[in-house]
């Protein structure tokens, strides 16, 4: 008679890894939204930049940039102001009506921003790449806004994954690394005239117009949206898990959950997850994969990958 593999606390987080996978594959409805939101991002960004452009030209003029400049050249600032600028305010003039029926004017207003100063968007963006990094892009959205619950793990999160983006202080003594933060940045500005307040410059825009900066904001905040609403639907389902997980005694009771739940799990990630990856990284047994095209199982790559996790944070 085959005995029954027992479990303890690591072989539990190891099947709750595998199911996680599992819900945070591209089948995940959720993720898919979240993919799509960045992908509808992307494409507003590029028509946000053009209407942005030209928006601003319309109000400053090339050539009265190109005036200042020469300006600022004989004259130093007495000439005038110019600043390279991918922050926006764009307003519309309305009517309305008061709750006595007296009409007023106001104005709809966008603040618009082409760099990467949002740090909630940065993580929502970038989620797959940090979290294969073997940082953690959901670390904020743990807290469920209760800011009591910070602590020494999530300050350290905190730090890596910042830095890793590029805020605050780098890593990279050279100066020479571009991070996300310096590609932002520099992607999209305009000599804009002026001071370097933002929001000293507001420029006048028609209905249709403002719906269009209006929508790419709106595309922002999906991304982050999104980024909630996957984190929610996984962590709703891994709770129970790891609460199923404790009055589970024996892997069959875990195969038998899986089975049910359409996961893939096997004894093999529990006995190999430590040695997997380097084994099969070995230059023989990758050359040999290389060679014959051999496609890495489910498994597998989910052993490379909690083996190089671990790696990395030995280093």
């Amino acid at each position: 008679m085959t005995k029954r593999l027992t479990l303890n606390a690591e072989k539990r987080k190891t099947i709750a890894d595998v199911f996680k996978a599992h819900w945070e594959s591209e089948d995940n409805p959720k993720r898919q939204s979240h993919l799509k939101a960045i992908e509808n991002y992307n494409h507003a960004r590029e028509i946000t930049k053009s209407l942005a452009e030209k928006v601003v030209r319309a109000h400053q003029p090339q050539e009265d940039i190109d005036t200042i400049r020469r300006m600022t050249q004989k004259y130093n600032r007495a000439g005038g102001e110019l600043y390279e600028d991918n922050c926006f305010y764009f307003t519309q003039p309305i009517t309305k009506v008061d709750d006595e029926g007296r009409e007023y004017q106001t104005e709809n207003e966008e603040h618009v921003k082409f760099n990467l100063d949002d740090r909630d968007f940065a993580r929502s963006y970038y989620r797959d790449e940090i979290n294969a990094k073997g940082l953690d892009a959901d670390y904020k959205l743990k807290l469920q806004d209760d800011y009591s619950k910070r602590n020494p793990v999530y300050y350290d999160m905190d730090s890596r994954v910042e830095g890793f983006l590029g805020y605050g202080a780098r890593n990279d003594k050279t100066g020479n690394t571009l991070y996300h933060t310096d590609e932002w940045e520099n992607d999209f500005k305009l000599w804009t005239i002026g001071s370097n307040y933002c929001h000293s410059r507001q420029f006048k825009v028609d209905e249709d117009t403002i719906k269009v900066f209006q929508m790419y904001n709106q595309a922002v905040e999906n991304v982050k949206l999104s980024h909630q609403q996957l984190f929610s639907y996984v962590e709703d389902k891994m709770s129970k898990l790891r609460l199923g997980l404790k009055s589970y005694k024996y892997f069959d009771q875990a195969k038998a959950l899986a089975d049910k739940v359409g996961v893939a799990l096997n004894e093999s990630v529990l006995n190999e997850s430590s040695s997997m990856a380097l084994s099969i990284y070995s230059p023989e047994n990758l050359a040999s994969l290389l060679e014959d095209k051999v496609e890495l199982t489910r498994d597998q790559k989910i052993a490379i990958a909690k083996g190089l996790m671990q790696q990395e944070a030995i280093n």
